[in-house]
């Protein structure tokens, strides 16, 4: 079975070249376009690796984040946030959330998924 991730954003474009990257290397992708989405197919798709925006609609990736480490089923999800917001202190609420990556935009496809397979690794 094709390892689950789970892209979180709302914008068009990145959806589409992380779901190409992602697809190309094997993984299987759903999509959420704002927070309750991610949500929702977080519950029904079960994923090994959520991949969160910060800035989306309804729920932002930082509630997102929240919400999945205060419900002990998924304490064992991993979570990247991938975010236009690098600042220190953006850094730190999404790591203090519970964010096990924090990754800026723009990026490096390779840098990218260097750390979803680190992630994906991990035990």
């Amino acid at each position: 079975m094709a390892t689950k991730i789970l892209i979180a954003d709302d914008e068009p474009n990145i959806v589409i070249s992380l779901e190409f990257l992602l697809k190309r290397e094997g993984y299987e992708v759903v999509v959420a376009h704002d927070g309750v989405q991610a949500l929702a197919q977080v519950r029904a798709e079960r994923p090994d690796l959520a991949i969160l925006d910060v800035m989306m609609p309804n729920r932002n990736g930082f509630e997102v984040c929240q919400d999945l480490r205060q419900d002990p089923e998924f304490k064992t999800l991993r979570i990247m946030m991938l975010t236009a917001k690098g600042r220190d202190t953006e850094v730190s609420k999404g790591l203090a959330l519970g964010a096990d990556v924090y990754m800026t935009k723009p990026f490096a496809t390779r840098d990218l998924l260097a750390k979803v397979k680190a992630l994906l690794e991990r035990a």
